[in-house]
């Protein structure tokens, strides 16, 4: 059982940047296929980013391609999410998640555990 606790938001102007950090405990981390999440109010959860065990594979959501990047350090049993040019409409709750499963995958049903988000506010 992983638990995942996620830090860094806060509130921002437009195209500054922001690093988010995802710390895990209680389980192997190294193992599981991370991702990012974010959820807007009165919208759907929808896809971030995600990267594999290892680190090496890595995928995007169109919206955040080029300004986003997402990485892990396993020793440390921790993720991150570099947001850089950040605008207002990536303002949202923000997820890490965690997926025994394959990498490859980005829906949030794929990810079996879950912090309990941090707040990223853009304003313009």
């Amino acid at each position: 059982q992983v638990q995942l606790v996620e830090s860094g938001g806060g509130l921002v102007q437009a195209g500054d940047p922001l690093r988010l950090s995802c710390a895990a405990s209680g389980g192997t981390f190294s193992t599981y296929t991370m991702g990012w999440f974010r959820q807007a109010p009165g919208k759907e959860r929808e896809f971030v980013a995600t990267m594999n065990w290892s680190g090496v594979l890595t995928r995007y959501a169109d919206s955040v391609k080029g300004r986003f990047t997402i990485s892990r350090d396993n020793a440390k049993n921790a993720g991150y999410l570099q947001m850089n040019s950040l605008k207002p409409e990536d303002t949202a709750v923000y997820y890490c998640a965690a997926s025994r499963g394959g990498y490859g995958y980005i829906k949030p049903y794929n990810f079996d555990y879950w912090g309990q988000g941090t707040q990223v506010t853009v304003s313009s």
